[in-house]
């Protein structure tokens, strides 16, 4: 491989992290991507599909298999090919036909986004880039033979396995998975729970709407917020001016954007949102909806709510006692929830040749689609690298960025850049040009229209990144 393409690589990282990131996308990111249609359902970038070029020929022999079409096993699997060229096969296997992102989906529960303009299909994967896309479900995987079996029983031999599985959610407050599909969603993977949450919160009228936080880590630490609002704004709007949020959140502080969410929930939604921080010992009753719990200082609460939307605890898709993920001894955290990796290449730091990206990893970075788009190309770049007789980069950069919607029009913003720290082997948050001890992810200094509209150019330029 020829010396010269490997910071033009890292330099596209870094470029697409910065058109990623900020405020100011409208030329970088339709220059770079494909630009989604806001309006236009299942498959945004079905015009581009059948459009294919040509792969460079790196002189790279590999196959190599991708578990899951999320956010970022459908970008590592995009950019396998695009940088490991022609001679490397990449097999996605994914049980679905279609991706429904999560981001965004809390604008269907306030009636501001249908949920069918939220549909990505893997055309464009297939047909611009040759990646094979494989519909079933890992039932097992054999580390020493390389080998993934299928749920259709089928085996696909691999050089190099790259997981992003995902999360599962974990039964907890007294509830199964069944109450959680029927009676009490928490929607916090977009679907059919999205929009029967979306049917209850319509049929409201005057009454309670109850929703839990789990402790830290959790999939995308500003959305349980995010969706406070945004369900506090519809309810005020279109429901009475006697409808409540109560927010009960096992974390003792709000874990993302405290300054603009204290603003939001004690000036923008005030009266209306009611924070609790620190609850403990919750439980719900699916029948009646009735919620008790533990305050901060342990006293026990009752709330007798119209809605509940409880965010349960969740794992590595696979991670429980007996699942594949757990077989194959790839949950290595302390909890055996996730999955701990070396960053500069998201390889498993408990079985080799297996890589594993986005929800599922523990590795620092905020559990958020971004990000996984992010990890899915350190990744990729690495692969490529390892494939060619090098070693992975040895500083990786990535940049975690997204807005928030707080009413109908109005949004905010957060972002930051990490940075691979050699002392600690780890990603850290960077500031001046290197790694700052007590560096923090920047928030939007306003709440504003503006933001709100360039939320949904950072969207399309983000799906159309991983998906077109």
């Amino acid at each position: 491989m020829p010396n010269d393409f490997i910071p033009s690589r890292r330099r596209l990282v870094m470029l697409a992290s910065a058109a990623l990131g900020t405020s100011l996308l409208g030329g970088i990111g339709r220059l770079a991507f494909a630009d989604a249609d806001e309006d236009s359902s299942d498959n945004h970038f079905e015009d581009s599909a059948n459009t294919s070029f040509t792969l460079a020929n790196t002189g790279l022999v590999a196959r190599v298999v991708v578990v899951g079409g999320g956010m970022a096993g459908a970008t590592v699997a995009k950019y396998l090919r695009l940088w490991g060229g022609s001679g490397v096969q990449v097999t996605l296997v994914e049980p679905n036909p279609r991706y429904t992102s999560n981001i965004m989906s809390n604008l269907v529960l306030s009636g501001s986004r249908n949920i069918s303009t939220l549909g990505y299909t893997y055309a464009s994967l297939a047909a611009k880039y040759g990646v094979t896309v494989k519909q079933a479900r890992v039932s097992a995987i054999n580390a020493a033979a390389k080998a993934v079996t299928l749920s259709d029983g089928t085996s696909l031999p691999y050089d190099r396995l790259v997981l992003a599985p995902g999360v599962e959610f974990m039964d907890a407050y007294g509830l199964t998975q069944n109450d959680y599909a029927t009676t009490t969603p928490h929607a916090w993977q977009a679907g059919p729970q999205t929009t029967l949450l979306a049917t209850q919160l319509a049929g409201m009228s005057n009454g309670t709407f109850v929703m839990t936080i789990p402790k830290a880590p959790y999939r995308c630490p500003p959305g349980p917020y995010e969706r406070a609002c945004l369900i506090a704004d519809y309810l005020k709007t279109y429901r009475g001016s006697a409808s409540r949020v109560i927010v009960l959140d096992e974390n003792t502080t709000i874990q993302a954007e405290k300054e603009t969410f204290n603003h939001a929930f004690t000036s923008t939604h005030a009266g209306v949102i009611t924070y609790v921080p620190g609850a403990t010992d919750i439980r719900i009753d699916p029948a009646t909806r009735q919620v008790r719990y533990l305050d901060v200082v342990g006293a026990p609460q009752t709330i007798n709510a119209q809605v509940v939307a409880p965010i349960p605890p969740h794992r590595a898709t696979g991670s429980a006692p007996g699942g594949w993920l757990a077989v194959a001894g790839l949950n290595n955290s302390a909890d055996g929830r996730w999955c701990v990796v070396d960053v500069l290449s998201y390889e498993s730091t408990a079985v080799a040749g297996i890589h594993i990206i986005g929800d599922a990893a523990s590795c620092g970075m905020p559990k958020a689609g971004h990000v996984a788009n992010q990890e899915a190309k350190i990744c990729a770049d690495a692969i490529v690298r390892l494939l060619g007789g090098q070693q992975p980069d040895p500083a990786p950069v990535a940049n975690s960025a997204c807005y928030s919607p707080i009413t109908g029009n109005t949004a905010s913003w957060l972002t930051a850049v990490y940075q691979y720290d050699s002392a600690s082997r780890k990603m850290v948050v960077a500031a001046n040009g290197g790694n700052t001890v007590g560096a923090s992810a920047i928030e939007s200094a306003t709440i504003s229209n503006d933001n709100f509209r360039q939320m949904t150019t950072w969207f399309n330029t983000l799906m159309g990144d991983s998906f077109g």
